[in-house]
């Protein structure tokens, strides 16, 4: 982990200071919570960028690609084969 100071409003500092009361939790942890939660958790991140590569080529042996597919299965139509 890494250390780091910052400044925060009078009115933030009260927000926290609410928050960690009602939570029990410090107020570090708070912070990491909220910057996880507004700019991406990097376990998440990683969760999703190994999904997409894993499904990488799925649709490969479609004769469709998936606009069409969107547009087929928006119009009820079945797939003739």
């Amino acid at each position: 982990m890494i250390r780091t100071q910052i400044s925060l409003s009078d009115a933030q500092k009260r927000r926290l200071d609410r928050e960690s009361m009602r939570t029990g939790s410090s107020l570090a942890e708070l912070i990491r919570r909220a910057v996880d939660r507004v700019y991406g958790d990097d376990v998440g991140t990683d969760a999703a960028i190994d999904a997409i590569t894993a499904a990488a080529g799925a649709w490969s042996d479609r004769d469709e690609d998936g606009a069409a597919y969107v547009e087929r299965i928006r119009s009820g139509r079945r797939i003739t084969r």
